[in-house]
């Protein structure tokens, strides 16, 4: 076969100019996590117009959504990165291997999911103190999207094969489709628009549902009829153990990173609740503004993780390197820009959701303090990234523990203690500070034990063959 023929058949991953790569893969990735982002915030601008309590119990059910959230993007980040070293590798029965125990992981999660839904939910609730129309709007919203988790965890598993190859334009199709359904029925099931019954919270739950499970049949269609690269059926499925756990070696820090973060908000809901319910709506109405800034920053690092996988993979450290330097570039200019919203523009933002003055006068200083984070996060999450994809999750998952279990939780309550609800916000951005001195600690480890030995190896690999 002639050079020129290997490289056309060589996946883009390997071949393409990074900057070209990175803006190519990631721009799908990004658009369709701004789609994404804007539903989060549009979903919750309708849930406000029901009443402020239904907007608290929203806010409550997000660390047990979160939870689903991590299951399927745990076992997505393993996918993903195996799947595109096995591509980089030419290795074709590993990718098919790693799709089809990865359905067969988003499967089990799904179930047990579905029993939270259905038995636990009321107990969530209470664990929290909820009470009166919270506790009721909590437990309606929170079951159903339990019991229909397998929407999103099968959507996040079939979307993560496309990112592998390369595809993420089928992916940005996928969710974008998704979300703006979501968007459409959310005002039509919520307030019983077009005929439909008025549902409230329920009509919200219905509504991300339905709009998760038309993602997720496009996305198993996508893959079936273009990733070719792909190759998964019922017949040929098999369970095999050393490839669930190469999965989970890779995605289980993802999944214990969210499912921390999920343990941060539920103890800090818990705190601010002391001070007033309003603040537990405020930390809510956050992290929904907060998703429009980090979801495009993950889809830019899920690409990423993908392009450092295929490259290491095929022993192309320079590309890799250099994948990973212009994301940081590009991930800060992104969050840079939420910054300056927040600074400028709080008021604004705040009043989208029908804030209260009360709303206000604790959500103003919150977007402003706790934006300084969003200077420091980018090089941290795309860091992330690349411990996972060559296969280093576990300096990810230091990071992450540190930052959200022994930072920011007895921060929050100590300044808490000390400074009232605005040591809470505090506590965010100097998390962020001791994060990105411990990443700096770990990348230099990474480079001197991993990449520079797998340049030498390849540079001895090119002599002898010389």
């Amino acid at each position: 076969m002639d050079i020129a023929k290997k490289v056309k058949l060589e996946n883009k991953m390997g071949t393409m100019p990074i900057n070209k790569l990175i803006i190519n893969m990631s721009l799908p990735l990004i658009t369709s996590m701004f789609v994404q982002a804007f539903y989060n915030i549009v979903d919750s601008l309708f849930v406000a117009r029901i009443n402020e309590e239904a907007l608290t119990a929203v806010s409550m059910s997000f660390p047990a959504q979160n939870l689903m959230i991590s299951a399927g993007t745990g076992v997505g980040v393993g996918i993903t990165a195996l799947i595109a070293r096995y591509l980089g590798a030419k290795d074709e029965k590993g990718v098919t291997r790693v799709a089809h125990n990865g359905i067969f992981l988003g499967i089990l999660n799904s179930i047990l999911f579905a029993i939270f839904g259905l038995f636990f939910a009321k107990f969530y609730f209470e664990f929290q103190k909820a009470s009166g129309l919270i506790e009721t709007y909590g437990i309606q919203y929170l079951s159903i999207c339990s019991i229909f988790a397998f929407s999103i965890i099968l959507e996040i598993t079939f979307e993560r094969m496309l990112i592998a190859s390369g595809k993420t334009i089928y992916t940005m199709i996928t969710q974008s489709t998704g979300a703006i359904i979501n968007i459409i029925f959310d005002p039509i099931f919520i307030f019983g628009l077009l005929g439909f019954p008025k549902m409230g919270i329920i009509g919200a739950a219905v509504a991300t549902i339905f709009g998760q499970t038309i993602a997720m049949l496009m996305a198993l269609y996508f893959n079936i009829k273009k990733n070719h690269e792909v190759h998964f059926a019922i017949k040929k499925f098999a369970v095999h153990f050393k490839t669930i756990a190469n999965i989970y070696e890779i995605g289980f820090p993802s999944i214990v990173m969210q499912s921390a973060a999920s343990f941060m908000i539920f103890q800090l809901n818990n705190l601010l609740a002391s001070f007033s319910t309003t603040a537990t709506a405020v930390l809510g109405v956050y992290f929904k503004l907060q998703s429009f800034v980090v979801l495009p920053v993950f889809g830019l690092n899920n690409s990423v993780i993908s392009i450092v996988s295929y490259n290491y993979g095929a022993g192309k450290i320079k590309r890799l390197l250099k994948a990973v330097k212009l994301a940081n570039i590009y991930a800060f200019g992104i969050m840079f820009a939420g910054f300056v919203l927040c600074q400028t523009l709080p008021v604004p933002i705040l009043k989208l959701f029908d804030a209260s003055d009360n709303m206000l006068s604790i959500g103003i200083p919150a977007l402003r303090i706790i934006s300084f984070a969003f200077l420091i996060a980018p090089f941290s999450i795309v860091s992330s990234g690349t411990f996972q994809a060559l296969g280093k999750g576990i300096f990810s998952l230091i990071v992450s523990l540190i930052r959200q279990l022994i930072v920011i939780l007895p921060l929050s309550y100590l300044l808490a203690g000390i400074m009232g609800i605005n040591g809470v916000w505090i506590a965010f951005p100097m998390a962020e500070i001791v994060a990105g001195i411990l990443t700096i600690f770990y990348l230099k480890k990474l480079y001197q034990n991993e990449i520079m030995k797998r340049k030498i190896k390849r540079i001895n690999k090119k002599e002898a063959e010389f």
